[in-house]
């Protein structure tokens, strides 16, 4: 193995939950192989990725470089906008082009005292990147952030469906109408272009996961002859799912104290992620459905995150009168209002499903621990990743189809497909394969392991 200083790796994630917290665990999975680490982003999401990370180790062996990037206003989520995407959020993503001028110099300096210096960069941070060209001894990785299925049929695509795919494969395929804004549309295709001198990619997901999809990346004109890695999923897998946590009491989130009340696989947990707002009048029928399954739960409930998590005031969801208390006294649920444990809850051996918004971290973090998917896309890469989920994995079942994504989903729909999932026969096959899934997954990342082998490829690339 290489000496320590070598070969440094510059971590530039998008400013985003979801891809801020992937790139802080890749970093410190790289950092686990005593190579240095910069991870670069502005002071506020930096922070937002600390406070949010699960497990993070080996961070001695990680540099946090703050940079700043202009203020930008932001207006409020918008939960009754047709199309779900956060465009709220999108000032923040246009001021991330302004971290190009200090990523560079950054990664001059680096350049002059490390024989390799190795970028990972999201792919939607291509531009900010682009200087590395300019250095003698730097390359770059592009990370993508979504599912293999997503980003393979995105691909074929855009360049024209360049070879024959399987039928089945477009089959009900839910189309990308509603699923992003015209600007973030243009954003994307901003990046595009300044991800052509990548040496490789990384994908946030594993074999034995989407091997047939990944095996449908490593085809040309799709490989344009990069070497490909699918070395996810990156957040902290345990070889069990949670009992009781060794944590004392008094340093675990009270959701968990009440699930080690709770019988196996009993609750339902309830989460649309850090980008989705609900109109009242769906929150209304959800709360209706909840109550009328019998099923308890834990719901947390937020609005989508704001460009700045650690400003302002934040917009307190409103449930029915009376609702939150009944089901506290009845102990039929719990409603979480701030940032929730998910990964510890979806572990938590009192789970017995995820009603989710099909994130692709979400997903992973459900797949893993084995728990099956009630699957509700909101936007982006979610209708797609839903199909992959209930389709081609058959570990979940769909709540509403996407062609009616702009309509409520009334209570009796959604009581239905928590029984069905919850209660009926229908479940046993679907959560077999679920747990069955999330053993493999959890295998594959130990020593020896398909994703570790993965892992353990890049590595002894970047350090050649």
């Amino acid at each position: 193995m290489t000496t320590k200083y070598e070969v440094v790796v510059v971590i530039v994630p998008f400013p985003a939950q979801g891809h801020l917290n992937q790139l802080l665990h890749l970093s410190s999975l790289i950092s686990s192989y005593n190579i240095p680490v910069h991870y670069v982003s502005t002071k506020t999401h930096t922070r937002q990725a600390k406070i949010r990370a699960y497990g993070l180790s080996h961070s001695n062996n990680i540099h946090f470089h703050e940079f700043s990037t202009p203020s930008f206003q932001s207006p409020p989520p918008n939960p009754n906008s047709n199309i779900k995407f956060p465009s709220h959020l999108q000032p923040s993503f246009e001021s991330s082009y302004h971290l190009r001028n200090p990523v560079s110099s950054l990664l001059r300096s680096l350049s002059s005292t490390a024989r390799r210096v190795v970028v990972v960069h999201d792919s939607l941070m291509a531009y900010v990147v682009q200087d590395f060209t300019s250095l003698p001894n730097a390359e770059s990785y592009n990370f993508h952030s979504v599912s293999a299925f997503t980003i393979f049929l995105f691909l074929w695509e855009a360049m024209g469906k360049p070879f024959p795919i399987e039928a089945e494969m477009l089959e009900n395929l839910p189309s990308l109408e509603g699923c992003f804004t015209s600007e973030f549309m243009d954003f994307m295709a901003a990046q595009r272009k300044y991800s052509k001198p990548d040496s490789g990619n990384i994908y946030n997901t594993s074999r034995v996961i989407e091997g047939k999809f990944i095996n449908l990346l490593e085809k040309e004109p799709i490989k344009r002859n990069k070497r490909q890695w699918a070395i996810g999923p990156f957040n902290p897998v345990m070889t069990t799912r949670y009992s009781s946590n060794n944590l004392s009491i008094c340093q675990r989130h009270k959701c968990l104290v009440w699930l080690d009340k709770q019988s196996p696989k009993s609750v339902i947990f309830i989460s649309f992620g850090t980008t989705t707002s609900l109109k009242d009048e769906q929150i209304k029928e959800l709360c209706i459905g909840l109550e009328e399954s019998g099923i308890k739960f834990i719901w947390a409930l937020r609005d989508a995150d704001k460009g700045d998590i650690f400003s302002g005031e934040v917009r307190k969801i409103e449930l029915p009168k009376g609702y939150e208390e009944r089901i506290i006294i009845k102990n039929k649920g719990i409603i979480i209002r701030d940032w929730a444990p998910q990964l510890e809850i979806l572990g938590h051996l009192s789970i017995g499903a995820f009603m989710s918004h099909c994130g692709w971290n979400s997903c992973m973090e459900s797949l893993s621990m084995g728990v099956p998917i009630i699957a509700w896309p909101m936007h982006s890469d979610q209708p797609r990743n839903s199909l992959l989920i209930t389709k081609f994995l058959r570990v979940g079942i769909i709540v509403n189809n996407w062609e009616r994504r702009n309509e409520v989903v009334k209570s009796h729909i959604i009581k239905k497909v928590i029984v069905t999932l919850m209660v009926n026969n229908a479940r046993n096959e679907i959560r077999r394969r679920a747990a069955e899934l999330g053993v493999a997954i959890r295998r594959s990342v130990v020593e020896g392991g398909q994703t570790r082998k993965e892992l353990d490829s890049f590595i002894a690339q970047i350090t050649r």
